[in-house]
C-alpha cells in the first residue's frame, strides 16, 4: 500500500470520527466535503481503517471480452506449439478463426499464465578482495577528464593521469594533452615502480573490447611488461573496483576542478602538482588519521 492511499485512509478515519462525534452536518462545514461523500463512507467504515480504503473499480468482465472457445482455442494452440512464436503462434490462430489482434492475445496469454517462467538467474557473487600488505604491490591507474569550464581556451583539452599505492594511497598526477595508449606508457615511464598496474578496459590501456586491434597489446601493455609490471584489468563496466581511483578522482573534484582555472597545459602541470603535495600531506581516515606521505615513511 503506498503512502498517498495510508494518508487518505488516515484523513477519512479522522472525518468519520468527527461525524460520529458532532454530526454529519459540523463535518461536512469543518473538512469541506459534502454530505454525500461522508454518507458513502460511513456505510463502509466499521471502525477500522482498512475498511476506509478505496475499492478497486476494474470491471469484472467486457462485452468485448474472449469468448470461452477463443481461451480454448489459444490454450490448446499453445500445448501443442509450446516454443513457438508470438506472432507465429497469432498467425495460426487466425487461419483457425481468431480475429483478435496480436496485443490482445499477448494480454491474454499473460493473465492466462501461459508463457514460460523466466530462469533464474545466477547471483553474482563477488571475489573476495585481495588485501594488500605492502607498498607498491599493486596500483590504481585511471585519467580524469578535465571540466571544460576550467580551461580558458575553448580548443584545448587537458587530461589528468592518476595512479594511486592501494597501501599507502599515495598519488602520483601527471598532465596530459590527450587521453591515448601514447600518454599511458610516457605516465608508465615516470618512475612508478610497482609490482602490478590496475585499470579500467579503456582504449588508452587495452585493446580488449576493440574489434579490428583485439589481439594486439597497446604501447602501454607492451611498456608495462618491458618494465615488469603486471597488467590486470577490471571486470567491464564495474568502475567500483578501481574505487580507490575513482573516489580520489571525486576529491580532486570538490577540491581543485570546482575552484581553478588553467590557461595552458604548462599552467595546468604546474597547478596540477601544487594539488598533488597537498593532497599527499592531507590526512586520511583509512590511514589512522595519518597522511599518505607519513604513512608510506613507515616502510621505506
Amino acid at each position: 500500500m503506498s503512502k498517498s492511499i495510508t494518508q487518505d485512509m488516515a484523513y477519512r478515519q479522522s472525518l468519520m470520527k468527527y461525524a460520529e462525534k458532532y454530526g454529519v452536518s459540523r463535518a461536512s462545514r469543518k473538512y469541506n466535503k459534502s454530505r454525500s461523500y461522508i454518507y458513502f463512507w460511513k456505510q463502509r467504515w466499521d471502525g477500522s481503517v482498512a475498511s476506509l480504503a478505496c475499492q478497486s473499480r476494474r470491471p469484472h468482465s467486457h462485452p468485448n471480452q474472449h469468448t470461452e472457445t477463443e481461451l480454448k482455442l489459444i490454450r490448446d494452440m499453445r500445448r501443442r506449439n509450446p516454443s513457438l512464436g508470438m506472432i507465429e503462434l497469432w498467425h495460426r490462430l487466425r487461419k483457425r478463426g481468431y480475429t483478435r489482434c496480436p496485443e490482445s492475445l499477448f494480454r491474454v496469454m499473460r493473465k492466462m499464465g501461459l508463457f514460460p517462467a523466466d530462469k533464474p538467474k545466477n547471483p553474482y557473487k563477488p571475489k573476495p578482495y585481495e588485501q594488500i600488505t605492502y607498498p607498491g604491490q599493486r596500483v590504481q591507474v585511471d585519467v580524469k577528464v578535465v571540466p571544460r569550464r576550467c580551461i580558458a581556451d575553448s580548443e584545448l583539452r587537458l587530461f589528468q593521469y592518476t595512479a594511486i599505492d592501494e597501501f599507502t594511497r599515495l598519488r602520483f598526477l601527471a598532465a596530459y594533452p590527450e587521453q591515448s595508449t601514447y600518454s599511458s606508457a610516457d605516465f608508465l615511464r615516470r618512475g612508478i615502480e610497482v609490482e602490478c598496474v590496475q585499470t579500467d578496459n579503456g582504449f588508452e590501456f587495452t585493446n580488449r573490447f576493440s574489434n579490428s586491434k583485439r589481439d594486439l597489446p597497446t604501447l602501454f601493455e607492451k611498456t608495462a611488461a618491458e618494465l615488469g609490471i603486471r597488467h590486470k584489468l577490471i571486470r567491464p563496466y564495474t568502475p567500483r573496483h578501481n574505487g580507490k581511483v575513482e573516489r580520489s578522482h571525486r576529491e580532486d573534484q570538490k577540491r581543485f576542478y570546482s575552484c581553478h582555472s588553467f590557461y595552458s597545459l604548462d599552467d595546468f602541470a604546474k597547478q596540477l602538482a601544487v594539488h598533488n603535495r597537498r593532497a599527499n600531506n592531507l590526512p586520511m581516515r583509512p590511514l589512522r588519521w595519518l597522511s599518505p606521505n607519513e604513512f608510506a615513511v613507515q616502510y621505506v
